[in-house]
């Protein structure tokens, strides 16, 4: 395939989507031999950037940070759309996919405190900060004692506060504090078994349209392993047809060669919960994180799932 114009990468603007972009682009670069002006990245302000003052789950969901640029992929203004996988929507638009995923970070939350402070040892009332619904529902199961206050805004932002003292600590993803070069600031990390994270957390995806020949480029960018666990946590997310308002966490790994799976719904009070797990060959990962939705779909009550917003 040969290109008279430069390769388009869109992206949010924030420092850590550009990091990500920029990952993707030296990829690209180093796969296929281009120069540094034969690939451009270009920021797009979305709709999730915009709104700082409440919970995405009631302005619209998660695909606040994905419509303006899967838009522009749609209308051929950007070649390639770089996303955190964990702010796509399960359902993509038509004519979209996910050509390749860069190698995953670190999966694992993290907790930035003031006084290098663990989450135990964090005293009754702290406030702590997130804008996620899955790690405030972990945090009131973990610790019910805590105030747990929407914290909005990039990554140093969030850290800011916590130095500034508008908060004791936050939690965010280990992945994006890493590519920021502030893996410092780690106070502790979240063990998996009582924080699993959210499907396609510390996951880079890049998006292109389905009858673009430029797929055949990504083929070569492609991290399998990182490929076939997000399609095993997007299937779980898909089989529970819930949307942002559901605390869900899934996490798929292969091991020795064998796709593991675990997956959990949890209520918003983090006082309730329905796990399930599955394993198999990783050319079945959609079908191991479809039957795992489907198995806690057919385990949670019916007025659980309501609560939910899972129909």
């Amino acid at each position: 395939m040969t290109r008279t114009a430069p390769i388009r990468i869109g992206t949010r603007g924030s420092r850590l989507a550009l990091w990500q972009a920029g990952a993707a682009r030296d990829a690209l670069i180093a796969a296929h031999g281009f120069g540094l002006d034969e690939v451009e990245i270009v920021p797009i302000t979305t709709s999730g950037d915009k709104i700082r003052d409440r919970p995405l789950s009631e302005a619209g969901g998660k695909g606040l940070f994905s419509k303006e640029i899967e838009a522009a992929l749609l209308q051929g203004d950007i070649d390639l759309a770089v996303h955190s996988a964990k702010d796509m929507e399960t359902a993509l638009p038509p004519g979209l996919m996910i050509g390749a995923c860069l190698k995953r970070e670190d999966v694992r939350d993290a907790l930035v405190a003031r006084n290098n402070a663990a989450l135990d040892s964090l005293p009754s009332g702290a406030r702590v900060g997130t804008a996620s619904l899955r790690r405030e529902a972990l945090l009131r199961r973990a610790r019910p004692d805590l105030r747990i206050e929407l914290l909005r805004g990039n990554v140093p932002t969030r850290v800011s506060k916590v130095d500034a003292g508008e908060f004791d600590a936050a939690l965010l993803a280990a992945a994006g504090l890493r590519r920021l070069g502030l893996q410092s600031r780690i106070t502790e990390l979240m063990p998996l078994e009582s924080f699993p994270p959210a499907c396609g957390q510390g996951t880079i995806a890049i998006e292109c349209r389905e009858d673009d020949a430029m797929r055949e480029r990504l083929a070569a960018l492609d991290h399998r392993e990182t490929s076939v666990a997000l399609a095993c946590e997007r299937a779980f997310l898909g089989a529970l047809g819930g949307s942002c308002k559901t605390p869900v966490a899934g996490y798929a790994r292969i091991d020795e060669g064998v796709l593991r799976f675990d997956g959990v719904i949890i209520s918003e009070d983090g006082s309730e919960s329905y796990e399930a797990s599955g394993s198999g060959d990783p050319a079945d990962a959609a079908d191991i994180g479809e039957a795992a939705g489907s198995d806690v779909r057919g385990r949670a009550p019916a007025a659980f799932l309501k609560r939910l917003g899972i129909g």
